[in-house]
């Protein structure tokens, strides 16, 4: 009886100290991985930089600037163009369906103060169709909210008026979160004094789960991969395509001139102006509806054809009216055009 009974301690120390040993070795070697993640990451960002810098000289007939940190360079992702940067300027490009250029500004490692300090005064030389904003992340671990406040209020005062700008990303770690709810109180309460459009970064990305968003994180455990810039990207596309409307209203009824006038008016002037010529349009087409009884007085004369099986003429009208509507070699050209921009814009990222 005794012995199966020290049988059965010493399996039970030995069960344990085997769970230990693995968990362990485990850890340790869940350390090695991150380390070595967190040095391809540094490798990364000159990599990153020199691709986001090259697309500068390139041209587009709307411009995209973006303020932000190594989220915004798209370290992490396994290319440049598959971060969140990359991902709104393919999306501005279909939408639009026109050539886009990429300034990124945003520097690795950035702080409010830094992008306050480094990234605002390159931010004069463009003139922004879209502007997104995500910055902050990197001043939580040393957080002091009101020196964010203020470096948070010279960004955000400096940016267009129609600027996209995110809250910083759920961390999931209590600590950090008490700071980052602070921090996201004070983007809401300056953003919304200034009428900026605020993307809620910190709510979709709480909403995926930290089990999720441990899958959706590169090696290092804090900047996302693929599918992570994916969902970044999402909390900034409803605000993108409304503006990418906007600035497509605004060339379609206003002149340049106008334009520059109205300034931050010219968003809602253009949409107006949208509007009404939909209402035009319908209210014509309404009135030359015939209403049912002049329908039935024309059938009834036989002033109008009743539908019927089409005649071999018609057909032949509605043949020659489609090849008319068919693009022409310059409709090719055109999307030639846009095809190449799309594999030049974002290089590698498609």
């Amino acid at each position: 009886m005794r012995t199966r009974t020290l049988v059965a301690l010493l399996s039970s120390v030995v069960g344990a100290a085997v769970v230990s040993g693995a968990a362990g070795i485990g850890a340790r070697a869940g350390i090695r991985g991150q380390r070595a993640a967190s040095q391809r990451i540094v490798d990364m960002l000159p990599v990153h930089a020199d691709w986001w810098r090259e697309r500068l000289h390139h041209d587009g007939q709307l411009t995209y600037v973006a303020i932000g940190d190594s989220a915004a360079q798209g370290v992490g992702a396994t290319a440049p163009g598959r971060g969140y940067v990359g991902l709104l300027a393919r999306r501005i490009r279909h939408r639009s369906r026109m050539t886009v250029r990429v300034v990124n500004l945003s520097v690795s490692g950035a702080t409010t103060w830094g992008a306050k300090q480094h990234q605002l005064p390159k931010l004069h030389q463009f003139t922004p169709d879209v502007c997104t904003v995500s910055i902050g992340a990197n001043d939580i671990a040393g957080f002091h909210p009101d020196k964010f406040e203020r470096n948070i209020r010279a960004i955000y005062g400096a940016v267009p008026s129609h600027a996209i700008v995110g809250e910083l990303p759920c961390m999931f770690v209590p600590d950090r979160e008490r700071k980052v709810a602070v921090a996201n109180e004070i983007i809401h309460r300056v953003a919304g004094e200034l009428g900026l459009t605020v993307a809620p970064l910190h709510a979709i990305t709480k909403r995926v789960g930290i089990r999720r968003t441990f899958f959706n994180t590169y090696g290092d455990l804090f900047h996302p991969n693929d599918r992570g810039y994916e969902i970044w990207a999402s909390a900034f596309e409803p605000a993108v395509d409304a503006r990418v409307d906007t600035v497509a209203a605004i060339r379609r009824y206003l002149s340049a001139r106008e334009a520059e006038e109205l300034g931050s008016q010219a968003g809602d002037v253009a949409h107006a102006r949208a509007e009404q010529d939909t209402d035009d349009a319908a209210a014509l087409d309404t009135a030359n509806r015939p209403n049912p009884l002049d329908r039935l007085r024309q059938r009834a004369t036989g002033s109008v054809p009743l539908p019927g099986p089409h005649t071999s003429g018609d057909r032949d009208a509605e043949g020659a009216d489609a090849r008319a509507d068919e693009p022409t070699d310059g409709g090719r050209a055109d999307r030639t055009d846009v095809g190449r921009a799309d594999r030049t814009d974002v290089g590698g990222a498609a």
